[in-house]
């Protein structure tokens, strides 16, 4: 991380679970925006990746998009449609504003989604929460909820690769996981299994087991699409997983109104099996941040 770069903890127990890179020094060009980094399990194990040589723009665990109204704030270079991808001067960034709560397990602030001139797109409010979960396995919770709200007077199209014309289902965007793994990684869900079933898919809950660079497997179990949203994952190219907005086609925040988020990542140490992966996706889908449930 290099210095001046603002950051906040999670932790859980006596125990700090990830590291909150608020506002990242970064080239445009890699998408800047908050970012958890380094994420570990209870034992120690990361389980992110951040500016990895293969995606530099891949930030940890962070919520960005590559098409916002025609700006890039995924990073990288843009696919645009009959052209491929392209190197073009449309990268935005996500920027903190201020902290509404900021606490050992609770985290939550203001945020502009602004494009390459700094006008704002959307305005945002983010709430990160880290809980313990009990059971068999040593595990916590990451709950991450968010509002998106277009402007009065003017609708947000959020796209993706795959929106503007890329034909192998690469429909990116909305809150990613980059994964680290010393050993290729597996993906599984309810009643799927590997990268190409689970892909695109609506299951329930997803789960990603990796290496980390310790040597040690863990485990990450997925849960909460929003209505429309799609999984996106990748094992064979590089470990991640994903709740994209736009997987197949555009999505859409009218002006003046808002699009919630709530997603729970639980963090585990091992390599869990289908039944305790769905277990701890059960005990996850009806937590929110502050504590409260839904129904």
């Amino acid at each position: 991380m290099n210095a001046g770069q603002e950051s906040a903890r999670l932790v859980v127990g006596a125990t700090e679970v990830a590291r909150y890179v608020v506002d990242p020094a970064l080239d445009a060009r890699h998408g800047p925006r908050p970012y958890l980094h380094p994420v570990r399990t209870l034992g120690g194990t990361v389980v992110t990746d951040a500016l990895p040589a293969d995606h530099v723009w891949h930030l940890g665990a962070s919520l960005a998009v590559p098409d916002v109204n025609g700006s890039n704030l995924w990073g990288g270079r843009t696919y645009v449609r009959d052209v491929g991808y392209t190197w073009r001067a449309d990268h935005g960034r996500i920027a903190h504003t201020g902290w509404s709560q900021r606490s050992a397990d609770r985290l939550a602030h203001r945020l502009e989604w602004r494009d390459p001139q700094g006008a704002v797109l959307l305005t945002e409010n983010r709430r990160l929460g880290a809980v313990s979960v009990d059971g068999h396995v040593p595990a916590w919770r990451l709950d991450v909820d968010y509002t998106l709200r277009a402007p009065d007077g003017q609708d947000v199209r959020l796209g993706s690769p795959t929106t503007n014309g890329r034909p192998d289902r690469a429909g990116y965007g909305g809150f990613f996981w980059r994964a680290v793994s010393a050993e290729p990684a597996s993906v599984f869900g309810p009643s799927t299994t590997g990268e190409e079933a689970v892909n695109g898919s609506a299951e329930p809950w997803v789960a990603l087991v990796g290496t980390g660079p310790d040597g040690r497997a863990y485990t990450l179990v997925f849960s909460g699409l929003g209505d429309g949203d799609r999984w996106f994952t990748r094992t064979a190219m590089y470990p991640g997983v994903g709740v994209a907005f736009a997987f197949e086609r555009p999505a859409t925040i009218a002006a003046g109104t808002t699009r919630r988020g709530r997603h729970a990542v639980v963090v585990a140490d091992g390599a869990l099996d289908a039944g305790t992966a769905a277990a701890l996706a059960a005990g996850a889908s009806i937590r929110r941040p502050d504590g409260a449930t839904t129904s």
